[in-house]
């Protein structure tokens, strides 16, 4: 992806606990992108901080990366702790913003308004992350399935690659005899809650664990965070996961088409992927912009296994210089430009329908 540079090329680095933190070009130039892309001179300087999502790790590190050329005198750290994780660290106040891959929960809305005094939390929709059915096996390209099957196949029911309900939506595969090896999430996670969420919602018979972050279904393996589910499948005949487009890119796995409501079995592709989220309702309240994705869409291509990641943020309560910097960063990141930046990552950037509220939203943050 090729970034506008000023001055020296900055630098992104992991920390020792993983976050993410970026270091600055010697520009003298202190500017901070708009809604629209454009800049403004009005650059925060210190350290905020953020816990929360593995799903948006990627997408955090190309934004800080970024956003450190524009404003050189702001460090940003981002932790990917997972989406719960993240939340508690907000909550906590040791985060001074939170990434998580689903909305605050009633009872952890209540906990977060009260740290921010004088305002609320609120969710802001910031990164659509399609969620792949990632697998290996070999010889075996554009596998397909119905939620049914996957629901199945994570439930132990379905226990080899050629049972008839995997052949039934493969009419023309070679299917190998191999035992299946699921992988889950075994930290508190978004993505396990929204993939949970898919399933309860678009295969109802044969899914009945209902939504959560923790993963309820016996058997498989589990492992830590994307990339750990990510690397095992990678590294594993025979496996399968759900992980987000950006980890099963890198790492160079299958990924299954899945069938929509329209009964189509769709790519998944950033472009499919925002069909799915363009249709999605707010269901927050006020500048609470939680949205509400319908799973069981039927638009045209659409892939429906989608997640969206907030950013969880004070509209109030922050000491100044720290939501001088919240609002900075977010501002960026809810642009144009820190949306289209995301498209090389394996990440849809949100519908402009979504991206003005959000715009609008963060703009009040003080």
């Amino acid at each position: 992806m090729k970034l506008q540079r000023h001055g020296a090329i900055a630098c992104l680095a992991l920390t020792a606990v993983l976050g993410l933190s970026a270091c600055g070009s010697d520009n003298n130039e202190s500017s901070t992108p708009s809604a629209s892309g454009s800049a403004a001179a009005d650059c925060a300087t210190g350290t905020v901080s953020g816990y929360g999502s593995s799903a948006q790790k990627n997408a955090m590190g190309e934004w800080i990366k970024a956003y450190q050329q524009k404003c050189a005198g702001l460090t940003i750290n981002y932790e990917p702790s997972g989406s719960g994780a993240g939340i508690e660290s907000f909550i906590a106040g040791t985060a001074d913003f939170a990434g998580s891959d689903s909305a605050l929960k009633p009872e952890e809305k209540t906990k977060a308004d009260a740290r921010c005094a004088g305002g609320q939390a609120v969710d802001l929709p910031m990164v659509t992350g399609p969620i792949a059915v990632a697998y290996n096996l070999q010889g075996v390209e554009g596998l397909q399935l119905k939620p049914a099957t996957i629901a199945k196949i994570f439930t132990g029911k379905i226990t080899k690659w050629d049972d008839p309900a995997i052949k039934a939506d493969n009419p023309d595969a070679k299917l190998p005899s191999t035992a299946i090896s699921t992988v889950h999430r075994n930290d508190a996670s978004g993505t396990t809650d929204n993939f949970t969420n898919f399933l309860s919602k678009t295969a109802e018979a044969d899914w009945t664990l209902g939504k959560a972050k923790e993963w309820k279904a016996p058997g498989g393996t589990g492992q830590k965070g994307s990339d750990g589910v990510t690397n095992f499948v990678k590294s594993t005949p025979g496996s399968i996961t759900y992980t987000e487009l950006s980890f099963a890119e890198n790492a160079g796995v299958g990924m299954a088409k899945i069938q929509n409501g329209a009964g189509e079995f769709a790519e998944l592709t950033p472009e499919n992927a925002g069909k799915a989220v363009a249709g999605a309702k707010v269901v927050g309240q006020g500048d609470d912009l939680a949205l509400s994705i319908d799973y069981n869409t039927k638009a045209a291509g659409a892939y429906p296994l989608v997640l969206v990641t907030y950013e969880i943020a004070c509209t109030k309560g922050l000491p100044a210089d720290k939501a001088k910097a919240v609002n900075g960063f977010l501002t960026y990141t809810a642009s144009t430009e820190g949306q289209q930046a995301l498209t090389e990552l394996g990440y849809a950037p949100l519908p402009e329908s979504v991206r003005t509220k959000v715009a609008d939203v963060v703009s009040k943050l003080s």
